[in-house]
C-alpha cells in the first residue's frame, strides 16, 4: 500500500509509513472485536463485520489474537479473510462463548501444537469461573513453525475479567505460571483489562514469565494516545488494555494503534487494534 503524507503528518508520518510497510519479520496484531449485540445500533456486527475483515487484510499481519469474538463472528472471519486459518483445537463450540482466537498466515506459519484451557481452578471444565469474574475467560494458544525460516514460537491470546480485580489477578498468575513453562519465545496478546503499572501487568512482565511489553519495550508515549478503547466514538477512554508482550529472541521494532474508519467514518470496532512489528534478535 502506498504511503500517503496528511497535512498535518509531514516527513514523520511518510518515515513511519515507510519503516511500517517494510520494517520487520513479523507482525502481530490484536483486536478486540466487539460481541455481537443487536443493541448497538449502527454499530452492530452485521453492519461493521466487512470493514473489520477489509482491515486485517489491509493491514496483512501474520498473526492476529482477537477477543469477544462469538462462533458466528469467527465463522464469518474464517470465511472471509483469504490466506489466513482459524486455530480452535478441538474447542467446544458454545453460541453463548466469546472465545478469544488466533488466525494466522498460512504463508507464513506452519502449525505445530495448540491448545486452550478455561482461567478457573478447573482450566478442563467448559465455562468455569472463579473468584470474583464476571465471565468464564480463557486462553488459546499455538505453537508455530516459521516458514523458510527454521524458527518457532508459542502465539496465546487471552482477555481477562473486566470486572474482578481478584478474577484478573489470579488469571494473571495462572497465565504467568504457563507462559513460564514454555519454550522462548512466547507472544501474549489481549484485552487485560488493566493499565500498565497495574498488579496484572507486573505479574505478567516480571522476570520470571520473560515478557515484555512491547509499548514499553519501544519508548512509547503513554498518555491517551497509547489508549486502545474507545466506544465506537474514536476518542480514546480507559487506558492501554490491550497489549501484546513478546519474549527474547523476538525483539519490538515498530508498534501503531490502527485508527482506521470505514468509508462512512465508522469504526470496525470499540477498540482500536494494536498491532506490532517483530525481528529475530541476532546471536552474539
Amino acid at each position: 500500500m502506498p504511503a500517503r503524507i496528511s497535512a498535518g503528518g509531514g516527513v514523520r508520518a511518510l518515515v513511519d509509513a515507510i519503516e511500517w510497510e517494510v520494517h520487520s519479520a513479523l507482525r502481530v496484531m490484536t483486536f478486540n472485536l466487539r460481541f455481537e449485540n443487536h443493541r448497538d445500533g449502527l454499530n452492530a456486527w452485521e453492519n461493521r463485520r466487512s470493514e473489520v475483515a477489509a482491515l486485517i487484510e489491509r493491514h496483512r499481519p501474520d498473526l492476529v489474537g482477537t477477543q469477544e469474538g462469538l462462533p458466528s463472528q469467527l465463522r464469518y472471519l474464517e470465511e472471509t479473510l483469504s490466506g489466513y486459518r482459524l486455530h480452535a483445537p478441538g474447542r467446544f463450540w458454545d453460541d453463548t462463548c466469546q472465545y478469544p482466537s488466533l488466525f494466522y498466515r498460512l504463508d507464513a506459519f506452519d502449525l505445530l501444537a495448540g491448545g486452550e484451557f478455561w482461567l478457573s481452578k478447573t482450566p478442563a471444565v467448559h465455562r468455569s469461573k472463579d473468584w470474583d469474574s464476571a465471565f468464564p475467560r480463557m486462553m488459546s494458544w499455538a505453537r508455530l513453525g516459521v516458514r523458510g525460516g527454521g524458527r518457532s514460537l508459542t502465539a496465546a491470546v487471552t482477555h481477562l475479567d473486566h470486572i474482578g480485580t481478584e478474577a484478573r489477578i489470579r488469571q494473571a498468575c495462572i497465565l504467568a505460571e504457563w507462559v513460564a513453562g514454555q519454550t522462548p519465545p512466547v507472544l501474549l496478546l489481549g484485552d487485560f483489562n488493566d493499565a500498565p503499572g497495574s498488579d496484572v501487568h507486573r505479574i505478567l512482565t516480571a522476570p520470571a514469565t520473560g515478557l515484555s511489553d512491547s509499548w514499553e519495550d519501544l519508548g512509547m508515549d503513554g498518555g491517551e494516545n497509547s489508549f486502545t478503547h474507545h466506544g465506537f466514538t474514536g476518542v480514546p477512554q480507559v487506558g492501554r488494555i490491550d497489549w501484546i508482550l513478546v519474549e527474547k529472541p523476538l525483539l519490538a521494532s515498530h508498534a501503531r494503534i490502527v485508527r482506521d474508519r470505514s468509508g462512512n467514518g465508522s469504526y470496525p470496532s470499540d477498540h482500536f487494534p494494536y498491532c506490532v512489528e517483530l525481528d529475530w534478535e541476532e546471536a552474539v
